[in-house]
């Protein structure tokens, strides 16, 4: 009931019966271009027209199964068309038709007459993978990068067919363009058969006898390729990003692979980053630790001013609201940080000494709240 269902596959291409091979692919592109996904964002319904045009032409493109939709509509296309069970064999044997499957599950082979895949079906291009590094800060607010890649592409000579001008390739005559065929072998429970690759096309299909002399017949050449890439803000280390579009050439008409960069931050001398967090650590002196004072602290947008209260302890963490990283979804920004720790003078003179001593000299263990907690907790 659902063949009964289907548009005429040559309606959906906007053609009329009995079209040639060239005039059902130039429609396919034409068709497969309007209601393709990336130009169609969220569209369900040119999605689904972009699915219905590529099973129109799955068929339509494949001469055994155009011959038999030609003579027999949606029917003559179903998988099970024509199925004959163990009865339906030749010369005594057995023709498994769609048991090929489940046979194959156990003896890891094909049983003839199995759901096959058109070999000139559209086949979209592999994708492309490399790693590019950038700076604390361009993975921070975001950079545009160029990187350079080897790829793929259709070749500008023959527009990938991998045909020399004024020809294009036949349908094999050994596997009717299916790229496979079946091997029958007599057993002593009947005559079995089995598919594989066809040997005279390689399982193409279709047979180049004038190949392109730029491609060699193989429709694609590799070219070197200078892509601008965005990096987004607040991508961290080991994120991949994707350029769509941007990897090798499709097959049949298909749509390219993409490019996948996988980014490496260099360490920073000063910062760390946790998620959206920025973390540093930043020394003062002991006389700004008792009495408090204006630090000029870094921060990845410049240096800003923070008033140090009396009496910080070294190792007291305070926070810069919004100085951290941005988020990757562009929502707010993280913060930083700042951790101070007392460094200690060195290399003090006589007179530097002495001044110390006396200063120690009128402090009392009051004015040491940690050492006070310590020697209280070492006495119980």
């Amino acid at each position: 009931m659902a063949s009964e269902q289907k548009r005429d596959f040559y309606e959906v291409l906007g053609l009329s019966k009995g079209a040639s091979e060239d005039e059902i692919k130039k429609a396919y592109k034409k068709m497969a271009r309007k209601y393709h996904p990336d130009l169609n964002p969220d569209n369900k319904e040119a999605e689904e027209k972009f699915k219905e045009v590529n099973e129109a032409y799955e068929v339509l493109s494949d001469a055994d199964k155009k011959a038999r939709y030609d003579q027999f509509g949606h029917a003559g296309v179903d998988p099970n068309f024509g199925a004959g069970g163990f009865g339906g064999g030749f010369d005594g044997g057995f023709d498994f038709g769609d048991l090929g499957d489940i046979f194959g599950s156990f003896f890891g082979g094909g049983f003839g007459g199995g759901r096959r895949t058109n070999p000139n079906a559209p086949q979209r291009g592999e994708s492309i993978r490399m790693s590019v590094t950038i700076s604390f800060e361009e993975a921070a607010f975001g950079c545009e990068k160029e990187v350079t890649v080897e790829r793929m592409e259709a070749c500008d000579t023959c527009h990938g067919s991998g045909c020399a001008a004024g020809t294009s390739p036949e349908v094999c005559p050994d596997c009717r363009g299916s790229g496979q065929v079946q091997v029958r072998r007599q057993t002593p429970m009947g005559v079995f058969a089995t598919t594989t690759t066809c040997p005279k096309c390689g399982g193409k299909g279709r047979i180049i006898q004038q190949p392109c002399g730029d491609c060699h017949g193989s429709g694609s050449v590799r070219k070197r390729k200078t892509i601008k890439a965005s990096i987004p803000a607040g991508i961290d280390n080991g994120q991949t990003i994707s350029v769509r579009g941007q990897g090798h050439a499709g097959k049949n008409g298909g749509p390219a692979g993409d490019l996948l960069i996988t980014i490496t931050v260099r360490p920073h001398e000063l910062f760390r980053r946790e998620g959206t967090s920025v973390l540093c650590e930043a020394p003062i002196t002991f006389a700004q630790a008792v009495l408090g004072a204006e630090l000029e602290i870094p921060t990845i947008d410049g240096k800003v001013k923070y008033d140090l209260p009396e009496g910080t302890q070294s190792g007291t963490t305070f926070r810069l609201k919004g100085k951290g990283i941005p988020s990757i979804n562009g929502r707010g920004r993280g913060d930083q940080y700042v951790t101070v720790y007392i460094e200690t003078p060195r290399d003090l003179n006589r007179e530097q000494k002495e001044a110390l001593k006396k200063f120690a000299d009128t402090l009392g263990e009051n004015n040491y709240e940690d050492r006070k907690k310590f020697f209280k907790k070492f006495k119980k």
